[in-house]
């Protein structure tokens, strides 16, 4: 890949990170990196990882968490607040990533993150498909 669709992948990509509340579809991100959408969506797999929809929605989830660990709105506040449309895509797709419900992940005591620096506390608690496939090393 050349640096210069590197430079406009990184673009797209810091959009999602940005403005991940906003409603984005692939043809905007692949507009803010100057590509065709499909051109763009094997590009950012190929240099993330991940479909640039799976990236964004990982983002929103990240978000939800924090919001649901403050205790002060409710699911389907937090779920538009991050961009989300619909409240059972959003629950599936929490409960997927984060492997409990929005319900239960709010429930739930979080004090043991208050002693982590957020910056930390970010990294421990970032939604992971793939958690289980980064924690054991290939052999």
């Amino acid at each position: 890949m050349k640096p210069e669709e590197l430079k406009h992948l990184r673009r797209a990509r810091d959009l999602m990170d940005r403005e991940y509340a906003r409603p984005l579809d692939v043809p905007a991100m692949a507009r803010t990196a100057l590509m065709s959408p499909a051109h763009f969506s094997r590009q950012f797999r190929a240099a993330y990882g991940e479909t640039p929809y799976s990236y964004l929605m990982t983002r929103r989830i990240e978000r939800a968490k924090l919001l649901l660990r403050r205790g002060d709105m409710s699911v389907t506040d937090v779920c538009m607040a991050v961009g989300c449309t619909s409240l059972g895509s959003f629950s599936s797709r929490f409960t997927e990533l984060v492997g409990e419900s929005p319900s239960a992940y709010r429930a739930r005591n979080h004090a043991d993150l208050g002693a982590i620096p957020g910056c930390w506390a970010k990294v421990v608690t970032r939604p992971s498909r793939n958690r289980e496939a980064q924690a054991s090393p290939a052999s």
